[in-house]
């Protein structure tokens, strides 16, 4: 019944506590930093994070790679030839390809193990989105939830699944093509914080912008504080690419407004952070059900 590991990309974060105590595998994924190629394998160091962010402020340029079928493959099946079944929780899959190179290694798996499954879940999330859906799968499993009915606990909470998050440098956005070139110039000079979300496709929008930090921790609390339903999950998370005293200072605000509120820290994976630049913050919750 429970005879099946649970499995996230090293995109999604996490605390590690929750990691490390249930067994969350990390499909590792490269990202390069300058001329410097890695290879993240979730819940990096703080160290090494500060150093990836403070390398990106001194001008490294950042990128990350897409996992091929093949590279699904070769991963999963440490795990298959163990006799386990696998639920992975992949980056949304309207943000990257990996949702649909993981469908296309599960389909050809399946001929070499018919016995186990491996099932590829498109979060429609990033980030911390991850973390809360796979935290709700470590419950699900520990109440005895079979793979298939995990599958379907998860797959109802993905659409109440809300990230609100600010960026401090646009020109990482930019170099995304989220924004044109004029944009991201002009912007940085007025010291323009762009305020995004990702939808309910799981792709990313810009959907506001405010001038200056103070402002734009203020709209992320009004999005928590519009949105957060304790009935639901008290769990959120912040997440920052080393920005600590703006994400505890938003932790703190949300704590005093919202005391059973639980708070999960974590720093940013630099597949993403690769992608937003340093200074992020992001508020990430299971919100209110939407009535339009």
């Amino acid at each position: 019944m429970n005879d099946y590991i649970i499995c996230m990309d090293a995109s999604g974060d996490i605390i590690r506590e929750a990691a490390l105590e249930n067994e969350i595998q990390f499909v590792p994924m490269e990202y390069s930093i300058g001329e410097e190629m890695r290879t993240s394998r979730g819940c990096e160091s703080e160290e090494l994070l500060k150093t990836f962010y403070d390398g990106q402020r001194g001008g490294d340029l950042t990128k990350t790679s897409q996992i091929s079928p093949y590279m699904y493959e070769e991963y999963f099946k440490q795990f298959l030839e163990l006799g386990k079944s696998i639920l992975y929780f992949c980056l949304s899959g309207g943000l990257s390809s990996t949702y649909q190179s993981a469908v296309l290694a599960a389909e050809t798996l399946k001929e070499d193990y018919p016995e186990a499954e491996v099932i590829p879940v498109d979060t429609l999330a990033a980030t911390g989105g991850i973390g809360l859906l796979v935290e709700k799968a470590i419950e699900n499993r520990k109440d005895g939830m079979s793979i298939r009915e995990n599958l379907e606990s998860v797959r109802a909470v993905i659409p109440r699944l809300r990230h609100y998050f600010m960026v401090q440098d646009l020109m990482y956005l930019k170099r995304g093509g989220r924004v044109s070139a004029a944009t991201a110039i002009v912007g940085s000079a007025l010291n323009i914080k762009p305020m995004l979300i990702v939808n309910e496709e799981g792709k990313l929008v810009n959907v506001d912008k405010k001038r200056g930090n103070k402002a734009a921790m203020s709209s992320l609390f009004a999005s928590f504080k519009e949105n957060y339903d304790p009935e639901t999950d008290t769990r959120i998370y912040i997440c920052d690419s080393d920005a600590p005293e703006l994400a505890q200072g938003l932790a703190e605000k949300i704590k005093e407004a919202e005391p059973g509120v639980t708070i999960r820290r974590t720093m940013l994976s630099p597949i993403i952070g690769a992608h937003t630049g340093p200074g992020m913050v992001a508020v990430i919750l299971f919100g209110k059900e939407k009535t339009s």
